[in-house]
């Protein structure tokens, strides 16, 4: 039986709340940060090793390499290729058949615990780290633009690991592990705190998180069981503001 779970913004009352809607979900060892990949309809997957893996959906493994840093912590997918980050304050951009575009690069802040990454519109990188809480925006070779400390957000957000957005909203998608509040928050495209919602029923320890915008699906990597889990979704929405039609997927279809 599928479970919904819905939460009002704390900043308006919209015409829609974010809907999540259990799906199913599959065993897969030690998933971490995620991105979909609409080219291949897959998923990108870190576990904090030395290589990066693509799996279809449904967790069979299509490619694995690795890059010029010592581990993978967090990817996402920038225009055509793959940006890493090792959650040292490392990054380094690589083509999807692993050969590395640039040499590795460094945050302007240093070290940093970088967790999750994703793009804006305007080619920046937004980071969440842990230690200490941030949400982080770096322009295109590292240098550091805004934080937002995620302790102030009520309820705190203490273990961000995985962020995702979406490209029909630009809401920013983040979990919060076991060491938190094992949650899901939802925040608008400039960081502004939507609301927040339990992930109990569906898992323990929750690391990592994909948007698939053209089918209207969430994927959250757990740590706790080593699995992956599927939930359909509606983004909350401000008042008279439709939810956005699908965007482009599966590519190579």
């Amino acid at each position: 039986m599928r479970k919904v779970l819905a939460f009002l913004t704390v900043l308006a009352t919209p015409a829609t709340a974010l809907e999540l809607t259990y799906v199913t979900s599959y065993d897969l060892n030690r998933p971490a940060s995620l991105d979909y990949d609409p080219t291949f309809c897959g998923l990108w997957i870190a576990n904090e090793g030395p290589e990066v893996v693509l799996v279809t959906l449904q967790g069979d493994e299509l490619r694995r390499f690795g890059s010029d840093l010592t581990r993978i912590k967090a990817i996402t997918v920038e225009d055509n290729h793959l940006l890493v980050a090792d959650g040292l304050g490392g990054f380094q951009r690589v083509s999807k058949d692993g050969v590395a575009l640039s040499a590795p690069f460094q945050s302007s802040q240093g070290w940093a615990d970088t967790e999750g990454i994703v793009i804006d519109p305007d080619g920046n990188i937004i980071s969440v780290e842990d230690d200490p809480e941030r949400m982080t925006w770096f322009s295109p070779d590292g240098q550091v633009l805004r934080q937002i400390n995620t302790m102030s957000l009520d309820p705190p957000l203490s273990e961000a690991q995985g962020i995702a957005r979406d490209d029909r909203t630009g809401h920013l998608l983040i979990v919060d592990d076991w060491e938190g509040s094992n949650s899901l928050y939802e925040f608008d495209a400039d960081g502004a705190l939507l609301g927040s919602t339990s992930l109990i029923p569906y898992g323990r320890d929750p690391e990592g998180i994909a948007i698939r915008p053209g089918s209207g699906q969430v994927f959250i990597a757990f740590d706790g069981g080593a699995s992956i889990a599927s939930f359909d979704y509606v983004p909350t929405m401000p008042d008279g503001v439709p939810v956005p039609a699908p965007g482009p997927d599966c590519l190579m279809f």
